[in-house]
C-alpha cells in the first residue's frame, strides 16, 4: 500500500480552498497535471473519491468534506513541528500579500526587510491595489493576507489592527491662501482639491462635507495618491491626504499644512487573513506588521 504524502495533502487542501486545479497548481508552483496526479494518488491510497470534477468546477464529496479538516490538521502539525525546532529557515512557501498605496509609501520596505530576516526562505508575492479590490482578492483566496484600510464590508477570522492614519490639508506653491489663519470653505473654491478616488470613504466624506457648507469646490479624485502628492508639490491644487504620506514634504517645507478645521475620518488599517485556512507563518507575519506599523507611527 502506498503512503499518503504531504504533497498530496497540500494539493488536496489547495484545490478544496481555491476550487480549481489550475489555481492550486499556480499556488504550489507546479503544473496542473501534477496536481491531478497527487489528488488521484491520494484517492487511490485512501480508497475514496474526494472530489467530483466537471467542466469549470470542483466540488468536494461528503467524504472529501469530512477528510479536509484532517488534512489541514496534518499540515499544521508538521508546520508546528518545524516551528518547535526554532529554526525559522525551515519555514518555506509563498505568501501572497496585498497592500494599499499608503503602506507602500510608509513602512512596507522596513516590513519586508524584517520579514526576510525572520523567515529567510519565505517568498512574498506583492500586489498593490485599492482596498476594495484587495478585499475581493482576499475572499476569492488569490491573496493570503492584506494590509488595507477600512471600512470592511465583510469580516474575516484573522484581523490584526495596524493603527489609524489621520488626514491633513496641504498645499505647495499656492500664494493666495493666507497663512496663520483658519480657512473657510469659500477660501478653497479657487483651487482644485486632490484626493482619493470616487467610491472611497474619504471621497464620499469630502463630498458630503462641502455639500453641507453649500460650497462646490472642484474635486480631483485619483486612485494614485502619489500622483496627488506630486501635483500638490507642483502647485496644481490643494490636497487632503494621510499625514503619513506628506510628513517628509512638510518637514522639508515643500508643502505647508493648511488650517481648515475639518478632515475626513482617519484611515483605520488592519492586517487581514483567513485564520482557519492560512499557514501559521501568516499569523506571525501579521503580528510583525503590527510591530513595524507601530514603530513607524512613533518615529
Amino acid at each position: 500500500m502506498n503512503s499518503v504524502t504531504l504533497k498530496q495533502l497540500d494539493a488536496f487542501v489547495q484545490v478544496a480552498d481555491l476550487g480549481s486545479f489550475r489555481r492550486a497548481a499556480e499556488r504550489l508552483n507546479t503544473t496542473q497535471p501534477n496536481i491531478s496526479a497527487r489528488i488521484a494518488g491520494l484517492e487511490a491510497t485512501l480508497g475514496v473519491t474526494l472530489m467530483d470534477r466537471d467542466a469549470g468546477s470542483v466540488r468536494l464529496t461528503s467524504r472529501g468534506r469530512t477528510l479536509l479538516d484532517h488534512a489541514r490538521d496534518v499540515l499544521r502539525s508538521v508546520e508546528a513541528m518545524l516551528g518547535a525546532v526554532g529554526d525559522a529557515g525551515l519555514v518555506q512557501g509563498v505568501m501572497r500579500l496585498g497592500v494599499t498605496e499608503l503602506v507602500v509609501h510608509t513602512w512596507l520596505s522596513t516590513y519586508l526587510g524584517a520579514l526576510r530576516e525572520r523567515f529567510p526562505n519565505l517568498l512574498v508575492e506583492l500586489t498593490v491595489d485599492l482596498s476594495a479590490d484587495l478585499s475581493k482578492a482576499l475572499f476569492d483566496r488569490s491573496l493570503d493576507m492584506t494590509f488595507q484600510n477600512g471600512p470592511f464590508g465583510r469580516q474575516i477570522s484573522g484581523t490584526v489592527e495596524l493603527g489609524l492614519h489621520p488626514y491633513v490639508w496641504v498645499a505647495g506653491a499656492v500664494p493666495d491662501l493666507g497663512q496663520g489663519r483658519r480657512l473657510a470653505a469659500t477660501d478653497l473654491l479657487a483651487h482644485p482639491i486632490l484626493t482619493h478616488s470616487r467610491g472611497t470613504l474619504a471621497f464620499d466624506q469630502i463630498s458630503a462635507h462641502f455639500a453641507g457648507t453649500g460650497v462646490r469646490p472642484r474635486l480631483v479624485p485619483s486612485s494614485n495618491l502619489a500622483a496627488c502628492l506630486q501635483m500638490a508639490l507642483d502647485g496644481y491644487g490643494l490636497a487632503c491626504l494621510p499625514r503619513a504620506m506628506v510628513w517628509d514634504a512638510l518637514a522639508t517645507e515643500r508643502l505647508r499644512e493648511l488650517d481648515y478645521g475639518w478632515t475626513p475620518d482617519p484611515l483605520g488599517f488592519a492586517a487581514r487573513f483567513d485564520a482557519g485556512r492560512a499557514s501559521g507563518y501568516v499569523a506571525d507575519a501579521a503580528e510583525l506588521a503590527r510591530d513595524i506599523a507601530l514603530e513607524d507611527r512613533n518615529s
